[in-house]
């Protein structure tokens, strides 16, 4: 078969254990690294799990161990708390095991406790702009949720919340973890909205990246494989927890996300998350879940009004036709049917309005005038006007 393939570039991926049960080989890797070990994990839920507790144990009894609990979304100071406090010690490995947020900071953590900089001197769009040279301590990533794919990302989002916060991103592929063990057993604690929110942040990712001004056809053939688990997978992860096949589905589904927004970007409703989560305490995953449905149906509506808008219209299709299994549906059919699919997910998960978090109509404009990131690599170009509309919507 031959591919008419345009150019693109692939950031490269770390070693990846994917299995259940394979949290097992956690030992053996640490060990490739050396003895002293800074665990980094989320602030209660690790010590909720047994499986957690029991891979504590374990660690405990076989290395030099030191423990960072990450309570919420991580901060720059957080960061540089810990940096302050273990740079002088410099463990031979960070091991996160948590959701999204103790990845990030894990991430974070690791590149600079060689140096001991702040994370400020990094950060984009607010730091110093100083530019990145690591060294980077080795990490080692085990998630406990299905959602933001952190692992394998080069991205580590900290947030400062507030009328004047922000959410932005140390960035730098020294920070990719050097080994991520996907162990589906590890996600069955996760709580159902939990759950329900994290997926819909996994198909989020999947769908802007696929439709992403800088897809490329690397990303594109990762994007169907996670959006053909989170069909298969997502309701039933939600609402039967015990189900580890669902689990594997959607934490493939979760890690190959992180893939392809790192390598193609992502949409409307990921550069609008970031001012959402930066001013007021909504959770990622739930901005995502709101928001997909609105996003997608305007962005099809726009796009039929625009020059070259048929090629994006077609991967809807494509989209749709693979969500609903259903390969024969014509292109209106397709995208007619992923809108309601889409709208009946966000129903059933019980993805709350954006007014839940005490945002109002005179809030809008703020958060547009901070949009950034996935906004330039939206299949369409949005005015303000209608990213304000779109908001508008899930108010």
């Amino acid at each position: 078969m031959t591919l008419n393939v345009q150019s693109f570039s692939f950031a490269s991926t770390p070693k990846i254990i994917f299995g259940v049960g394979k949290r097992g080989d956690l030992a053996r890797v640490i060990r490739s690294y050396g003895k002293r070990v800074l665990l980094v994990t989320g602030g209660s839920s690790f010590d909720r799990s047994d499986l957690c507790q029991t891979l504590l144990s374990s660690l405990l009894a076989q290395f030099e161990l030191r423990r960072i609990r990450v309570s919420g979304e991580p901060s720059p100071q957080l960061v540089d708390d810990a940096v302050a406090e273990f740079s002088v010690w410099q463990p031979d490995c960070v091991v996160a095991v948590g959701g999204g947020s103790a990845v990030d900071a894990a991430k974070a953590i690791a590149g600079l406790l060689p140096t001991g900089h702040s994370v400020m001197d990094y950060l984009e769009g607010v730091g110093r702009g100083e530019v990145y040279r690591g060294p980077s301590t080795p990490l080692i990533a085990l998630p406990t949720t299905a959602g933001t794919g952190g692992e394998t990302s080069m991205n580590a989002v900290l947030s400062q919340v507030g009328s004047h916060g922000f959410k932005k991103s140390f960035r730098h592929e020294l920070l990719v973890a050097k080994t991520i063990i996907l162990d589906p057993e590890l996600t069955l604690a996760c709580p159902a909205d939990v759950t329900a929110a994290c997926g819909m942040d996994a198909l989020t990712q999947l769908l802007e990246s696929y439709l992403s001004t800088t897809a490329s056809v690397m990303t594109d053939a990762l994007a169907l494989s996670g959006l053909a688990c989170v069909r298969d997978s997502l309701l039933a992860a939600v609402e039967q927890g015990d189900d580890v096949s669902a689990r594997a589905g959607m934490l493939y589904a979760s890690s190959v996300s992180g893939l392809t927004l790192a390598n193609a970007g992502l949409g409307s409703v990921h550069g609008l998350a970031s001012p959402l989560g930066a001013f007021f305490p909504v959770p990622h995953g739930v901005v995502c879940g709101t928001l997909l449905h609105a996003a997608v149906r305007q962005n099809m509506m726009l796009l039929k009004g625009v020059p070259d808008g048929a090629a994006a219209l077609e991967k809807y299709a494509v989209a749709g036709r693979l969500m609903l299994n259903q390969p024969l549906l014509s292109g209106d059919e397709a995208r007619d049917g992923l809108l309601a699919l889409l709208a009946t997910w966000s129903e059933r998960l019980a993805m709350p309005r954006l007014s839940a978090y005490g945002i109002t109509d005179d809030d809008l404009p703020r958060i547009v005038a901070h949009a950034s990131g996935g906004m330039k690599t939206n299949p369409v170009r949005l005015t303000d006007e209608q990213a304000i509309e779109l908001l508008r919507t899930r108010l």
